[in-house]
């Protein structure tokens, strides 16, 4: 069996389903329907995995059961209450018995580990008595727990009509050492906490890291140089260089859609105004000018507009431009302040920080301003990222006292708050699009 990219195996994942199929496609009863925040999970049933090793079969299933819980959407039922203890990918299950027990979706898997890992996954809606999804995949022995994220999405992809966004990656600021002499390095890990990495040494603070659209490409604040300064960091090849020399300090870099330009914030002569700038070198283009601190920008998901933080009506507020720069408008008018505003990769909402009433709030809005929403409010909660399918919110929230920040997720209807696993305090997360 040859190897696969994510994309050949979802590829062979529509020809998968043709060839494990013995029951009909389901056109099916077996969705979730997601109407505001009024819904009730899903429950499924996911025994463990067939497998030679019986061990790595459950470590597999334990791997999707864990994803689809933590969405919010799906509530896989315990292992042990099930009629069975392992699927059987190859057999048309009994349906009389699953429907006793009350099982609407069941997800029979197996996997395989030699040279390479191969899997295949049926998911079936027991009271249509209908195959819903049907795929295999195949991968590296390096990458055991991306079978896992595959299959999650495949799943999640086809019961709840969204884009699945489990086999991502996080970048985030890992935080170590007491309280005031923290070591801040940049870190990357598994969307669920898993493989974590250290991309540079803590010999220098490093602040704000973002993935650029392909994912081999991270810009970062560095402060090597006593001042913060923007850089690029190349993951495959560890190679890094400063973005532009630019005013005393550059900060709060992001790439646009194409990956070929990053905004960023300097300060120069006591004023902060946007630049932009071609990751392929050249010269930075001013695109804002005033008195006022104008930070945080991001682009919109057409890369035609910017949307950015400014203070320049009195407080800090979420203000809109064309990407070129010039005739900002302020969309956000709630009370209190607002910061660090990330347009959604879809285009259709914008999150942002909120402070207001003695608290912070991570809040969504629609990109003219209306529509808005709060979805989590703490302490110090702060510098939201998108999933890349549009659903779920990633962000730090930073308890206070002696202990240090950790990674939050929850999902654009306000449920689903939860910790992010971490080794260490974490701050600054950035997720990645799917993985290739």
């Amino acid at each position: 069996m040859t190897l696969f990219t994510r994309r050949a195996a979802l590829k062979l994942g529509l020809a998968g389903g043709a060839m494990l199929a013995t029951a009909p496609m389901s056109l099916a009863q077996l969705r979730i329907v997601v109407e505001g925040a009024n819904f009730q999970p899903l429950p499924i049933a996911i025994p463990d995995f067939a497998s030679s090793d019986p061990a790595f079969g459950r470590e597999i299933a334990d791997i999707v059961r864990n994803n689809l819980r933590r969405s919010g959407l799906f509530l896989p039922l315990d292992p042990a209450s099930l009629p069975i203890a392992v699927g059987d990918v190859n057999a048309t299950p009994d349906f009389d018995v699953w429907r006793t027990a009350n099982v609407d979706g069941l997800v029979m898997g197996a996997v395989e580990r030699g040279g390479q890992i191969s899997a295949s996954v049926r998911v079936w809606d027991t009271q249509q008595a209908a195959q819903v999804v049907g795929n295999s995949y195949a991968t590296d022995p390096s990458s055991a727990r991306r079978i896992g994220h595959l299959v999650s999405d495949a799943i999640y992809s086809q019961l709840s009509g969204g884009t699945g966004y489990f086999d991502t990656r996080v970048l985030y600021v890992a935080e170590s050492g007491p309280k005031a002499n923290r070591v801040r390095r940049l870190a990357i890990m598994d969307q669920d906490g898993a493989n974590v990495s250290y991309l540079t040494d803590g010999q220098t603070m490093a602040l704000t890291p973002r993935f650029s659209p392909n994912g081999d490409l991270v810009t970062y604040m560095n402060f090597a140089e006593g001042n913060p300064q923007v850089y690029l960091l190349q993951l495959s090849t560890g190679q890094q260089q400063r973005l532009a020399n630019v005013g005393a300090m550059t900060f709060a870099p992001r790439f646009s859609p194409d990956g070929g330009t990053v905004a960023f914030s300097v300060e120069q002569g006591g004023s902060t105004n946007l630049y932009a700038i071609s990751t392929g070198g050249g010269q930075p283009i001013q695109l804002t000018s005033g008195a006022a601190i104008d930070t945080s920008p991001s682009y919109s998901a057409d890369g035609s507009r910017i949307i950015f933080e400014s203070d320049r009506g009195g407080s800090p507020q979420i203000y809109m431009m064309g990407a070129g720069g010039g005739n900002a408008q302020r969309i956000s008018f709630g009370q209190g302040s607002y910061s660090t505003p990330v347009w959604s990769p879809n285009g259709d909402l914008i999150a942002f920080t909120r402070q207001s009433g003695g608290q912070f709030h991570i809040g969504i809005m629609n990109p003219d301003g209306s529509g808005e929403r709060l979805l989590y409010s703490g302490y110090h909660a702060e510098g939201p990222t998108w999933a890349p399918n549009g659903r779920v919110i990633m962000f730090y929230q930073d308890p206070g006292g002696n202990d240090g920040p950790r990674l939050m997720s929850v999902d654009i209807w306000g449920r689903a708050a939860q910790t992010v696993p971490t080794e260490t305090y974490a701050s600054d997360p950035a997720w990645s699009g799917l993985r290739t």
